[in-house]
């Protein structure tokens, strides 16, 4: 039986050193896994969750204990930075997600800036980093995952995404500016985040940043670009950044090395046995297809899993968002494959 803590767990297999197994996680951000049976049977609700960190933390404790991932994720949507910047934000429902229903900004000249020092105490990142920290008192063994929206999904959140996209070839001054803006408010979220003993890691998740929207040269240019500056921030405060990627990674594969994060999650459609042979140095997490999850079979889920452990992927997880209406039986299906893996020799 191990000996280790889901907490040693997940720090070692992110420094790269020997575990017994993987770890299974979900970071929570845009891999949230408050399921609506879950928070039907506790009676810990979304939207409610999204603006009190008591009910913040006691629903993210309750994924965790009934899902059996090996950490705990907040918050429970990609939409607090877009709020803190001026998006309209429509809040959602138990079954729904909160999502952008108005940008601020037509583009990025028309952006206003603030002090984002200022901000990252404010409205719901305090309630994120208050609930971060309770999780933490309550359950000192298991991770605190803090999961941000990443540099350019933040801005194209607050800035059109149409005359975004197009601003980062027409107006890559302007769009530098925001982006250096929104990527600092990101770092002062995190110092918050992880400060006074609350989260254990940072996850980033980008899907504006894709390399099938960006292409390589804009993918370097930009993702790279400011998904770095937040590592090294995270790093300097001793912490370890993770990253997902959306999408299929084909066109911008050769830049993955040049992401400084201690693992890299990627989508279902990518072969994670293969890009670790051909990137040893990179720590893989996934990425077990949310599709699957929720519309196969538990044992179809199961077999799914045992690859994933076989072809030793370094950290389990789910390969993207999960749908509120998955099952728990789908996800134990998930988590108790991994925990009943042979031990790594």
């Amino acid at each position: 039986m191990s000996t280790l803590t889901p907490k040693e767990r997940l720090l070692r297999a992110l420094r790269q050193e020997e575990t017994d197994r993987p770890p299974v996680v979900c970071t929570g951000g845009m891999m949230n896994a408050a399921i609506v049976e879950i928070m039907q049977a506790t009676g810990l609700t979304l939207p409610e969750a999204h603006f009190d960190a008591a009910k913040m933390s006691a629903l993210a404790q309750a994924v965790q204990e009934r899902t059996g991932f090996e950490n705990v994720g907040v918050p429970f949507c990609m939409t607090v930075e877009a709020e803190l910047l001026g998006g309209e934000i429509d809040h959602g429902t138990l079954a729904c997600e909160p999502k952008i229903a108005r940008e601020p900004f037509s583009s990025v000249a028309k952006v206003e800036y603030k002090d984002v020092s200022a901000l990252a105490r404010c409205g719901r990142m305090r309630v994120v980093a208050n609930a971060a920290r309770q999780i933490a008192q309550a359950k000192p063994d298991v991770p605190v995952i803090a999961s941000l929206t990443g540099p350019i999904s933040t801005a194209a959140s607050i800035v059109d995404p149409m005359t975004f996209y197009k601003e980062l070839r027409k107006d890559p001054a302007g769009a530098d500016r925001v982006l250096d803006y929104v990527t600092r408010l990101l770092a002062e979220f995190a110092g918050e985040l992880l400060g006074q003993g609350g989260a254990t890691a940072i996850a980033v998740g980008d899907p504006s940043a894709t390399g099938e929207i960006l292409g390589p040269a804009m993918f370097e240019r930009y993702a790279v670009r400011y998904l770095n500056q937040l590592a090294d921030h995270v790093h300097e405060l001793g912490y370890p950044f993770i990253i997902h990627i959306c999408g299929d990674l084909k066109r911008v594969k050769g830049l993955l090395p040049q992401l400084r994060c201690d693992a890299l999650s990627t989508d279902a459609m990518i072969n994670l046995p293969a890009l670790k042979a051909e990137f040893p140095q990179i720590t893989t997490m996934g990425n077990l297809s949310t599709f699957a999850l929720q519309w196969s079979a538990p044992d179809k889920i199961a077999a799914m899993t045992r690859h994933l452990v076989a072809d030793g992927i370094d950290i389990i997880s789910p390969a993207c968002g999960l749908s509120t209406s998955t099952q728990l039986t789908s996800i134990r299906a998930l988590t108790d494959t991994v925990k009943a893996s042979e031990p790594r020799k």
